[in-house]
């Protein structure tokens, strides 16, 4: 296995992207060096019982990872506004519980929508989850996309923040015939979520 390279290097970023909820929450810890991205670790924190120990749960997975890494960033998913008031309540918790540990480990929070996430990792705002799997997959140079959904999300979350202003995730970024992409494409495509 590959020594991970520790965020502060020199041109290297360690970027943890998390994916939240309270039941599952999908985490990636990727090294960015220049263009190259590499996965360091990625998976799912799962959580039952009643809502506070689930939370403690998740809380001290969190914790570990940080302090076992180091990433510098916190790359999180932001609010999708949905139907569902339960449901972006259940996120909303396990936000908070990334941001908390983000703020006692001192990294640095960036917060990307659902459709800017897609549109940086699959071309399209409005993706599939089995096309954000097949990108990554392609990006990491994966065996296998990765199982279940939440840790595919956490690693386009964290590409999504390692790319932004550089090149496409992967080579077989699907064509467009758009030229050019520009931040109000993304906004539009954001309202649109």
């Amino acid at each position: 296995m590959r020594k991970p390279k520790i965020a502060g290097d020199a041109g290297s970023t360690r970027v943890l992207g998390i994916d939240p909820g309270t039941l599952r929450v999908g985490f990636a810890l990727v090294d960015r060096a220049g263009n190259s991205y590499t996965a360091v670790e990625y998976g799912v924190i799962r959580a039952n019982g009643p809502l506070p120990g689930r939370l403690q749960i998740i809380f001290d997975a969190l914790t570990a990872l940080a302090a076992r890494h180091h990433p510098a960033v916190l790359a999180l998913e932001d609010v999708f506004f949905g139907k569902d008031i339960r449901a972006m309540e259940k996120i909303g918790e396990g936000r908070a519980i990334a941001k908390l540990v983000a703020a006692q480990h001192g990294m640095e929070l960036a917060e990307y929508p659902p459709a800017t996430v897609k549109l940086a990792v699959a071309g399209n705002g409005a993706a599939s989850k089995d096309a954000v799997a097949r990108m990554v997959t392609a990006a990491f140079c994966l065996a296998e996309p990765p199982h279940p959904a939440d840790a595919s999300d956490a690693l386009a979350l964290a590409l999504c923040h390692c790319t932004r202003g550089t090149a496409p995730a992967a080579a077989t970024r699907p064509r467009s015939r758009r030229k050019k992409w520009t931040s109000r494409d993304a906004e539009r495509l954001t309202a649109r979520s």
